[in-house]
């Protein structure tokens, strides 16, 4: 018996961004920066894991609107382009800096993006084909989450959240061939009732924040050291703060080592502009190209910063992992203690975390395994199903409402920079929700009218789009995108309710939106009874 369990959650989401009208839309590459510098390394770390014989357990969440970009071709073939972009310009590098202090890092951007253009290869462009390879040996479970990371909470009726997950299953279905046993709430976004919604749909198990459990009716009796079931029988597993904030806090936090790559030095600021010009945006705007060579180094102003040495840097990141063990042994140890049973400790982040923003982050994933085998699991990696399956009783309690957004519950989706947008989002739900129940058997242009305005509210739904205009980024996007939509879901009701269908129109729309193909608009007509 181990001393306790460690449940390693990741949760990989990008919004649905792809737009075929314009062949160099910079909002494209976040999913790009993501496949190279998260998703790549990830998964190749956990197939070493597997050829070294060690035991990894990962519960990670793919996103419908993130399979639907990984497995589409247009944007397969823009990341190509953009890779081999950056591949020109390592390989420039290696040479331009084969004499300076800033050698090993451009040799090793060259290697990297000739790694990715290779797996890209391998799997005909499309990694979730590698993702179901790794699910088959035990290493993945993949789990699901609301359609368009919709934030259920704040929507106005059940027909518009059993669709967020009605289609998310069948969007997971399309992707790996089965049904999601598990589903991630979109930011974690619960309130009592949801989980009747995921029992319809086949869902055994979600992740909650740790005030969700803690506040629960009745009290859980192991806190979240063991999931909870709800009145629905769809289990629980909350958030364990301590091993959270040994990643997320920014002053204890490791991705603060002085060692590791600093995010916010990079070449497309630092380089001469004529020569980093050719790579950027055809607007010619300086900005974030990937290379990045200067170290976190400490409190110092960026033009401080020093080289960036990876080896150094990725030799930390095995010392992080192994210490990330030891620390959850000795708390696993503690609260066996308190609680008189071998915890389970769920370790949830942002997949984009690790890689992304933490460049050796990966590094330190993939040591967490091999550090618990080398402890002679004293602290034992489990996926969602697995637990569940070894562990089948547990005690029923009502969740309290949650999210884990800043202050724990909605502000962050529903505050004076976003809260315009409900008024829209929740009229069109009781227009989508009037319509599929007013034309339960529609066909031709009318049935593409109505599933186009099913994706419409989806993607308006977004709940991208309010985080973004609450952390004041990329406002202007998000503020048309969400105009977009409800513009667009608009003007199909108007055509459909006038008896005026605009072929042309409809095909447009469906070639600008083109997500979920295999929706069905009845789903907002409510449970067939």
């Amino acid at each position: 018996m181990p001393d306790g369990y460690l449940m390693m959650v990741l949760h990989a989401h990008l919004p649905f961004v792809r737009h075929p009208e314009d062949p160099h839309f910079l909002e494209e590459r976040w999913l790009f920066e993501a496949i190279t510098e998260t998703y790549i390394p990830l998964l190749s770390r956990l197939e070493l894991l597997v050829r070294d014989g060690v035991r990894a357990r990962l519960t990670m969440t793919w996103s419908p609107p993130l399979c639907e970009m990984l497995a589409d071709p247009l944007l397969q073939g823009r990341y190509r382009l953009h890779v081999s972009r950056l591949l020109e310009l390592a390989e420039q590098e290696v040479h331009a800096k084969q004499h300076s202090p800033f050698a090993e890092a451009a040799r090793m951007y060259r290697d990297h993006y000739r790694y990715c253009l290779s797996i890209y290869e391998r799997f005909q462009g499309n990694i979730l084909t590698w993702v179901c390879q790794l699910r088959d040996l035990g290493v993945i479970e993949p789990i699901t989450c609301g359609a368009t990371h919709g934030f259920l909470p704040l929507m106005l009726t059940s027909e518009a959240r059993r669709a967020q997950i009605a289609i998310a299953v069948r969007n997971y279905r399309k992707h790996f061939g089965c049904d999601p046993k598990g589903i991630w709430l979109p930011e974690c976004g619960y309130v009592p009732g949801l989980e009747f919604l995921l029992k319809e749909q086949g869902i055994r198990f979600f992740f909650i924040d740790t005030h969700g459990v803690n506040f629960g009716t009745p009290r859980p009796r192991f806190g979240v050291y063991a999931p909870v079931f709800t009145e629905a029988g769809v289990a629980a597993f909350g958030r364990d703060p301590e091993s959270s904030r040994s990643v997320w806090s920014a002053e204890v936090g490791y991705p603060g080592d002085s060692l590791y790559r600093e995010f916010y030095r990079d070449l497309g600021y630092d380089g001469d502009y004529d020569y980093v010009k050719s790579f950027l945006h055809p607007d010619g705007v300086r900005r974030n190209l990937g290379l990045k060579y200067h170290a976190v180094t400490g409190k110092v102003q960026l033009h401080e910063k020093a080289p960036y040495l990876p080896a150094p840097a990725f030799a930390r990141a095995m010392q992080h992992g192994a210490d990330f063990v030891t620390k959850r042994v000795e708390q696993a140890r503690h609260l066996a203690q308190v609680i008189g049973r071998a915890p389970l400790i769920v370790s949830p982040y942002d997949a984009e975390l690790f890689g992304h923003w933490w460049f050796e982050g990966t590094q330190f994933i993939e040591s967490i395994y091999r550090a618990a085998q080398n402890g002679g699991h004293q602290i034992l990696p489990v996926s969602g199903s697995e637990y569940l399956g070894e562990f089948p009783i547990h005690q029923v309690i009502t969740p309290s409402a949650s999210s884990w957004g800043d202050a724990g519950y909605n502000g962050v989706w529903l505050n004076p920079s976003n809260d315009w947008i409900y008024r829209h989002l929740h009229a069109a739900e009781e227009r989508m929700v009037a319509l599929a129940q007013r034309f339960p058997n529609a066909d031709g242009y009318l049935l593409r009218a109505l599933n186009q305005m099913a994706r419409e509210l989806l993607l308006a739904q977004s709940s991208d789009w309010a985080f973004i205009m609450t952390t004041a980024t990329t406002v202007p996007y998000a503020v048309r995108r969400t105009r977009d939509h409800i513009n667009r879901f608009m003007g199909l009701h108007e055509q459909i309710i006038s008896n005026q269908i605009q072929e042309d129109s409809v095909r447009d729309i469906e070639w600008r939106d083109s997500a979920f193909q295999e929706i069905d608009y009845h789903i907002y007509a409510g449970p067939r009874r």
